[in-house]
């Protein structure tokens, strides 16, 4: 067998969909769907903690440099007992979830019971999998699954990767451009005792710090009164957090960080000063 010879100015390296391109075996996306053109969403995460998990995600979609949408959401019931988070190319992803939604729906309609979780883990990650395509073309879309397993009666969570590898996390989880951030404050402040409030603040907490490191994760706007979508997901189900809750808790959350930072904060702004 032949061994191709790259000269250095042509050599795709590592890249497999670079190397196909430059073999004609792949098709290029048009480039009115490449860089700033395409919204993407950015930044979710989920917690397990005693009760169930809670999955959060900021409200920014970014274009390039630009904010594209301030309030967009990026956490939705997949079913009754179980949710998904996004990240990524936000038009591809919301698609994706309407369709995953629907298919859950239409199997509990044909069978008279729900997917087990781990089914429906399975039936994202297919998904997934069969966007790659798109994915490779630089439209790729990130989730986040989880659920409450009600024959286990626990929460449980799982991540994935553009090729639609799926993978079982026991205690957080974290996607999309501020995910190193975000995650990095959870594992610091995650413990197994965990109690639903205390993994609402801290996922508040995770996403408030990686909007501090990451332009594209947006914070709260306590002007425009814009909270990230926080829902929790146990025995009785997906519910969403109240949004007049998350502001309270970022209030708190404002004067803990004033207090150990040694900032004075202005109350009428929701912010802190030096």
């Amino acid at each position: 067998m032949n061994q191709s010879h790259f000269p250095p100015e042509n050599d795709p390296g590592p890249d497999f969909a670079a190397l196909a391109r430059q073999a004609g075996l792949w098709p290029e996306i048009p480039t009115s769907l490449t860089g700033a053109e395409v919204p993407h969403g950015t930044t979710c995460v989920a917690v397990r903690h005693s009760e169930g998990v809670v999955m959060a995600g900021d409200r920014r979609a970014t274009s390039g440099n630009f904010i594209s949408h301030r309030s967009i959401e990026k956490v939705f019931p997949a079913d009754q007992h179980s949710g998904v988070a996004i990240a990524g190319a936000a038009g591809p992803a919301l698609e994706l979830v309407r369709l995953f939604q629907l298919q859950l729906e239409h199997y509990e309609k044909v069978e008279g019971s729900p997917v087990s979780l781990e089914g429906k883990a399975n039936q994202l990650s297919q998904m997934v999998r069969n966007h790659l395509p798109a994915a490779m073309s630089g439209l790729a879309v990130v989730p986040l699954f989880a659920g409450f397993d009600t024959s286990r009666g626990l929460g449980r969570l799982f991540q994935y990767d553009i090729t639609g590898g799926r993978y079982e996390e026991h205690d957080y989880a974290s996607a999309g451009s501020g995910s190193l951030h975000a995650g990095t404050v959870i594992k610091l402040g995650w413990a197994p005792q965990l109690d639903m409030d205390e993994a609402i603040d801290l996922t508040l907490r995770s996403l408030l710090e990686a909007a501090d490191e990451d332009s594209a994760t947006g914070g709260p706007d306590m002007l425009r009164r814009i909270f990230p979508v926080v829902a929790n997901i146990g025995e009785a189900g997906f519910e969403r957090v109240a949004d007049d809750d998350l502001e309270q808790r970022f209030v708190t959350l404002f004067d803990q960080l004033a207090a150990t930072r040694g900032w004075e904060r202005d109350s009428s702004a929701g912010g802190t000063s030096s």
